[in-house]
């Protein structure tokens, strides 16, 4: 049985990040700090000695440049690297853009699926959420939670038969928060609904076309503090 190993990080820290505004298919680029994060990222993963057999990010900017100082780092620059659409973040529609206090702590708490449960975000199902999105959005254009499932299950699906048709190997992936969490929830049900990622931690996940996915690691920080320790030596 081949061993195919998908190393999805979450893309470095941005503007819109910082000031605390949701981005959604919105988009800002990283920040120095972003950029230093993702550097260390990129380190960590050369020191430990982790060769990739092809690279995959969504087709935000962020993630792109996110995926080219990784790269640069690994010294793999010219590795097959695809951009996919479905490796987006979630679409917040006429919200994205917006504050983060406003959508989570304004609008949606007047949903009723957000009311059920006092408005504790981390109580509401992805399903749930999508619908009190689409319902506070005015401009109708928030995907439903059957196309968000879909497009993210398929996009990494098919990243894990990349690996196995070329025989295994391992995949670095750069996604986004809310999509890399909906990913792990899909996966193992049990799992909480948002992980609240850093940006630049790693999950870490093995495919089988035998047994599909498993969880590995969720948001693993290591990665990036090795790197940062290099700096030091």
């Amino acid at each position: 049985m081949t061993k195919s190993i998908l190393y999805i990080a979450r893309h470095g820290k941005t503007m819109f990040n910082t000031i605390g505004r949701a981005q959604g298919w919105s988009d800002t680029p990283l920040t120095a700090e972003g950029e230093a994060g993702i550097h260390d990222l990129g380190r960590g993963f050369k020191g430990l000695g982790i060769n990739f057999k092809a690279a995959f990010s969504s087709d935000s900017g962020r993630t792109l440049q996110t995926m080219g100082i990784i790269l640069d780092e690994l010294g793999q620059p010219k590795i097959p690297y695809l951009r996919d659409k479905r490796l987006r973040e979630w679409c917040f529609g006429s919200l994205d853009g917006g504050y983060d206090g406003e959508l989570f702590g304004g609008v949606l708490p007047r949903t009723a699926a957000f009311k059920e449960v006092n408005g504790d975000f981390t109580k509401v199902s992805f399903e749930a959420l999508a619908k009190s999105i689409q319902e506070v959005d005015t401009a109708g254009w928030a995907e439903d939670w059957a196309t968000i499932r879909e497009r993210i299950w398929t996009g990494f699906e098919d990243i894990g038969h990349f690996l196995e048709k070329n025989g295994g190997g391992n995949a670095l992936v750069v996604s986004h928060g809310m999509t890399i969490s909906t990913l792990i929830k899909l996966i193992d049900d049990t799992q909480p609904n948002v992980q609240n990622l850093d940006n630049g931690s790693v999950t870490k996940v093995e495919y089988s076309a035998e047994n599909g996915f498993s969880l590995l690691a969720i948001g693993d920080m290591t990665y990036r503090q090795l790197g940062a320790e290099t700096l030091t030596d």
